[in-house]
């Protein structure tokens, strides 16, 4: 045995010491969580937060969906009827609806009902004044 693997008293009492240091941080792998080093402390948000009034909109939030597309469809009224009825109609057929002259129509967003209105003119064009917003079921 050469003397330079004999451990002295000293060193033997020094090796526990550097066992109880604390050992450097490992990264784990990549499992798509976060560790606690990466989470943001809740009050760096609460901060982020109190920068804007209550209520006032996130304007940079809000501009990201500016560009997403939307159907809007203004309803006159419904009718039902059967197939043979409707192979029947031609030019100058008068289908009745449901809603009386002067009932507000419904105006959906991507087939939702959100708000009522009224036929308007514009130019040489028919248009939809909105003149009620109706309320979300959803929570």
């Amino acid at each position: 045995m050469a003397e330079d693997d004999v451990n002295t008293p000293e060193e033997e009492t020094a090796a526990p010491e550097e066992a109880a240091a604390p050992a450097p941080e490992k990264k784990e792998a990549d499992d798509g969580g976060m560790s606690l080093g990466e989470m943001h402390d809740p009050s760096d948000l609460i901060d982020e937060a109190n920068d804007f009034e209550m209520g006032e909109p996130m304007v940079k939030d809000v501009e990201a969906i500016y560009d997403v597309p939307v159907q809007i469809s203004a309803v006159l009224g419904r009718s039902q009827m059967q197939v043979s009825q409707l192979l029947k109609l031609g030019r100058g057929a008068v289908v009745e609806l449901d809603r009386k002259v002067g009932e507000a129509i419904d105006i959906y967003v991507n087939n939702r009902l959100v708000a009522r209105g009224e036929v308007v003119v514009v130019e040489d064009k028919l248009g939809v004044t909105m003149t009620e917003i109706v309320k979300s079921d959803r929570a």
